[in-house]
């Protein structure tokens, strides 16, 4: 399976994408998770991208297919993957699909998480973060025993910058803008499943389950569904 999950940040894929793989045996390629490797080298490249992920904003499409394209050749791809996060408009759909011709293949499905805009924000704002050991709360959802002190380690929690709620409404404008044409592009080519991304985390893996199920995936040469491995 071959397998692009579209979506606002915070919507989910990140989650659901790992389910996937894990139940899959392929590979989550999550373009934020390469970008944000690259930042932590403290090189020039990762200065750049830095710079506009402080700002909700998109990383330049060719410093983005460079990091997918190098992690596409990895051996561990070979049998499918799972993309997370790219690509995040038109042209990057059509450079990922222009590699994969060259190597014989393509994408068997394209699935977009579909959530409002005010949930985006309440999921998003609400994350803190521990200064120390990097653990992960939220206000509302997965609250810390003592406010603003992380359990693990006790820590201090804070507010990333691209979690606060002005960062995160430029970057659903940004989705807006840049991504969602990409519905209608892999509409055009019957790739396309949206599926309601509210609810909770098992009852949105099933239903992506259910639109990898249909005819756009079980028509593809080789392709498998349901929860064989692909």
């Amino acid at each position: 399976m071959r397998l692009v999950l579209l979506g606002p940040p915070g919507a989910g894929k990140g989650t659901q994408a790992q389910a996937l793989a894990a139940l899959w045996g392929i590979p989550q390629i999550a373009s934020g998770d390469l970008l944000r490797a690259v930042v932590r080298e403290d090189s020039e490249l990762g200065r750049e991208a830095a710079s506009y992920m402080d700002r909700g904003q998109l990383v330049p499409d060719e410093l983005v297919l460079k990091l997918i394209a190098e992690r596409l050749r990895k051996k561990d791809a070979r049998d499918g993957f799972i993309l997370d996060g790219f690509p995040r408009n038109v042209m990057q759909a059509e450079a990922l699909a222009a590699g994969l011709e060259r190597v014989g293949l393509k994408l068997d499905k394209v699935v977009a998480v579909i959530v409002p805009d005010e949930e985006i924000v309440k999921r998003i704002s609400g994350r803190r973060t521990c200064r120390n050991c990097a653990a992960m709360y939220h206000v509302i959802f997965e609250p810390p025993a003592k406010t603003g002190v992380c359990d693990k380690c006790g820590g201090a929690l804070y507010q990333r910058d691209d979690d606060a709620e002005e960062t995160v409404r430029e970057r659903i404008k940004v989705y807006e803008a840049a991504t969602r044409p990409l519905l209608d592009h892999y509409g055009r080519l019957g790739l396309l499943a949206q599926v309601d991304g509210v609810g909770s985390t098992d009852q949105v893996e099933k239903r992506i389950l259910a639109a990898v199920d249909g005819p756009a995936a079980s028509g593809q040469a080789g392709a498998g569904v349901g929860r064989a491995r692909l």
